[in-house]
């Protein structure tokens, strides 16, 4: 046997014992800490990995081998099987509705009331008078309605399968209008094409990329016509020499000529937002006020509230969305619809609303208050010694809506936290809590929009941690 392979072999020797490690001192806080079957696990993986590395000519140091070091080793293998992937984050971007962050923060209240009817037992589809088996849209068809001004509401787990939902229900083995323009792709590859053909329709595209006009839906009407579809283009905007139909005109012809006429809104406010300067997005009462048929939207996007897809029109129309084969498929959960009922509590008060629904609040900020709170931000920064400065900037609504919409604000910025701004932005990022920010021209930089409420003191500390 030459010298190496009598090394390697005595190395391989020298691995402790599966046994004898899970009965020394150093082993046992682990066990009490961690459960002794997910310790004899991880610890067995841990040797097979230095076996392995000692037979294809790895060295592997004797002090590596003492049951501390391989106790602390093991220690380390569950600490990254057990760290959260999903954590708790500070978004410092301006970007209210950040798809990659959770979208909509939930309002405090809902949740609170949600989480205390989730861990029980719940009336979710049970009638408390009758003691009978009831419908679970109960919950919610009722305050949706109220709120929207439609005749009848139900909701499904995303508006994508709203969408869906609906052109399988009226258009199945038809027709469906739709303006070129509206030809819409969203993440995900989410196209409206590829969506109408899964929903075993036929798309049936009219006008042109920048203007489509009311006779062109009413031209492409046939016997074999299902519905008339209008998308609310939320994540991009056509400017200069354009014209769209109104959504009257379609209702009017949509009703002359007896074919649902339906509205794909996909960001979803309740609440108009012209007041605070966002002119591009309609809110839900009012397309319902136009007559329309069915209107479908998110509930986590500018509504405020869980994923979930929320369909709001016709009596008929909606009874007939509900008793499809797929429905059951995409209903949403207890939890789901219990952050539903109550972030729809919260607008029977719609003063109060804009306070207690996050997004809301977010988007209604004053832009002399967030400069006061800017100021304090840096202020503390200061004082902590890292140079700050504050400057005027603008947020973003994010979530695919409201493009080309900006909201003005005050933002601080870091030029030097410690090596490179991407450096220090991975840092904080992987602080706790989490926090990400914006870099621009070589700056950290962070917007108070975004934080809720009580945040400021939390990101004053976490910045100044993440100083290298």
């Amino acid at each position: 046997m030459s010298k190496a392979a009598a090394s390697k072999s005595a190395a391989l020797r020298d691995l402790p014992k599966l046994d004898t490690l899970l009965g020394s001192a150093p082993f046992q806080g682990l066990i009490e800490s961690a459960g002794r079957a997910l310790v004899t696990e991880e610890t067995r993986a841990a040797l097979d990995v230095l076996r392995t590395d000692l037979r294809e000519g790895g060295h592997v140091f004797q002090s590596e081998l003492t049951e501390p070091a391989l106790a602390s080793l093991v220690e380390r293998r569950i600490a990254a099987l057990t760290e959260p992937v999903q954590c708790r984050v500070i978004n410092a971007t301006g970007v209210i509705l950040h798809t990659s962050l959770g979208r909509a923060p939930l309002a405090p209240q809902a949740v609170e009331t949600a989480m205390r009817e989730a861990t029980g037992y719940s009336c979710l589809e049970l009638d408390r008078a009758t003691g009978k088996r009831s419908d679970r849209d109960k919950l919610v068809n009722g305050l949706l309605a109220r709120i929207t001004g439609a005749e009848a509401a139900t909701v499904v787990n995303n508006n994508a399968a709203a969408t869906m939902l609906i052109l399988n229900t009226l258009a199945e083995g038809k027709e469906c209008v739709c303006s070129r323009a509206h030809m819409v792709e969203i993440g995900g590859s989410y196209r409206m094409p590829d969506v109408m053909r899964k929903s075993s329709c036929q798309l049936v595209e009219i006008g042109t990329t920048n203007k489509t006009k009311a006779a062109d839906y009413e031209d492409a009407i046939t016997e074999n016509t299902g519905m008339l579809l209008k998308v609310h283009t939320s994540n991009y905007a056509i400017v200069g020499f354009v014209h769209e139909a109104a959504l009257e005109e379609l209702v009017e012809i949509g009703r002359r000529r007896n074919v649902p006429v339906v509205y794909d809104l996909g960001a979803g406010s309740i609440i108009d937002l012209k007041q605070y300067g966002i002119t591009r997005e309609p809110s839900v009462p009012d397309l319902v006020a136009t007559g329309a048929d069915l209107v479908c939207f998110s509930g986590d996007k500018l509504f405020g509230g869980p994923q979930a897809g929320l369909i709001v029109g016709r009596k008929d129309l909606v009874d007939r969305v509900k008793k499809n084969a797929m429905f059951r498929m995409m209903r949403c959960d207890k939890v789901t619809l219990s952050l539903l009922e109550h972030t729809l509590k919260l607008y029977l008060d719609p003063k109060q609303v804009i306070e207690s629904v996050p997004t809301l609040h977010a988007i209604a900020r004053d832009a002399d208050e967030i400069k006061r709170k800017a100021r304090a931000i840096a202020s503390k920064l200061k004082k902590a010694g890292i140079e700050a400065e504050i400057t005027d900037s603008t947020s973003q609504i994010g979530g695919g809506s409201t493009p080309g919409e900006e909201l003005p604000t005050t933002v601080i910025a870091i030029r030097k936290l410690g090596g490179s701004p991407d450096a220090a932005a991975r840092r904080l990022r992987l602080g706790t809590p989490s926090v990400f920010c914006r870099i621009e021209n070589d700056a950290l930089v962070f917007d108070p929009r975004t934080l809720l409420p009580g945040q400021e003191n939390e990101l004053v500390s976490a910045i100044t941690a993440a100083k290298s």
